[in-house]
């Protein structure tokens, strides 16, 4: 999937763009044509290692590896494929909210002001 910010609407390689939906602190919803793809914003930079169905939403999903500190590899999803013809988009801004709801949390426990 490319993304670029303008021109024809292709981009490398003649792929179409994806088209921003929607963005919060923690996610970025765009439309790649066939699906609504959700990033989640605090795995950016992370290299997918596979792409499965995610265990806990039952959706294709990219999945990286995070090592914990005693060095055990962790698969997590870094976004996921809504397919169009099978979800809308109020299933993804659904999954996005509970994203933003659960690390908006853990920012204020581990982040507090003041």
């Amino acid at each position: 999937m490319a993304i670029d910010g303008g021109g024809d609407g292709s981009g490398k390689n003649g792929r179409r763009s994806a088209r921003t939906l929607r963005t919060g602190s923690f996610y970025t919803i765009t439309d790649d044509g066939s699906a609504y793809v959700l990033l989640d914003r605090t795995k950016r930079g992370l290299e997918p290692r596979e792409r499965s169905v995610d265990e806990k939403t039952g959706i294709e999903a990219d999945k990286g590896i995070i090592y914990g500190m005693d060095g055990v590899g962790h698969k997590v999803p870094i976004r996921w494929y809504y397919a169009k013809d099978a979800h809308d988009i109020s299933d993804v801004t659904g999954h996005a909210d509970s994203i933003e709801r659960r690390y908006t949390e853990l920012r204020e426990i581990t982040c507090p002001d003041g």
